[in-house]
C-alpha cells in the first residue's frame, strides 16, 4: 500500500492521550487487527499558514509492516489469548546484541532458529508493552504487562499476515531489528480493532 493512502491516526488515539495527560513521542505504532497490519507513524512540524512563525506537530505514516495477532481474536481478559485492544506503551526491551533468530523463552535467549527451533513462537527481539488504561488494559485481570503482551520476532514468518498468536503482535526480523532501537520505552502504540 503506498503511503499516499495510509490510513490517519484515528480520534480515537488522540483522545485517549488528552484523557490520559500524555503527549505522543516522535514515533508511534499502530497496529491494525482487522488487516493484520502495524504502521510506524513519525512527528513532523508544519508551519502554520496564518502565522509563519507557529509551527504545530504532525503525524505521517512513515512505514507499514505485515504482523499477526492472535487467532483467538480481541480482548481484554488474562489467560484468553486474545490480543488486547487500547493505547499501550513500550516498557521494556529485550534481545538487544543477539544475532537474529535468536529465540526467547521468559525473555532470555535460549537458543536459535538455525538449530532446530525454526517454528520458534518468539525470536529475534522483543518489545514489552504496557497497557495505559486503567480498568481496560492496566490492572486486576486485564493488565497487558501481566499478561506478557510483546510485539516480537518469530521463527516461521510464513504465518505473517493472519492471525496466528497467542495474544502477542509478530513481525518478520527484517522489519523488527531496524526499528528495535530506535523505538525506545515509552513509545506508544496503539492497537485498535479496525
Amino acid at each position: 500500500m503506498s503511503l499516499l493512502l495510509a490510513p490517519r491516526l484515528p480520534a480515537a488515539f488522540f483522545n485517549t492521550c488528552r484523557r490520559l495527560d500524555l503527549a505522543p513521542r516522535k514515533l508511534i505504532l499502530w497496529v491494525r487487527v482487522d488487516r493484520q497490519e502495524m504502521w510506524l507513524y513519525r512527528q513532523v512540524f508544519c508551519r502554520c499558514r496564518r502565522r509563519r512563525t507557529e509551527r504545530f506537530p504532525r503525524f505521517v505514516p512513515f512505514r507499514r509492516f505485515v504482523s499477526s495477532t492472535s487467532r483467538f481474536g480481541t480482548g481484554q481478559i488474562a489467560d484468553s489469548g486474545c490480543t488486547p485492544l487500547g493505547l499501550h506503551r513500550i516498557a521494556r526491551k529485550a534481545g538487544a546484541g543477539w544475532p537474529i533468530g535468536t529465540v526467547f523463552t521468559g525473555r532470555q535467549p535460549v537458543g536459535f532458529t538455525w538449530r532446530g527451533q525454526p517454528e520458534a513462537a518468539i525470536a529475534h527481539r522483543i518489545l514489552w508493552l504496557e497497557g495505559l488504561e486503567p480498568g481496560w488494559n492496566r490492572g486486576g485481570k486485564v493488565d497487558s504487562f501481566a499478561r506478557y503482551i510483546y510485539v516480537h520476532g518469530v521463527g516461521n514468518e510464513l504465518t505473517l499476515g493472519r492471525p496466528a498468536s497467542r495474544g502477542c503482535i509478530q513481525l518478520a526480523a527484517n522489519d523488527l531489528l531496524p526499528w528495535f532501537d530506535r523505538l525506545a520505552a515509552g513509545t506508544l502504540v496503539w492497537i485498535s480493532a479496525w
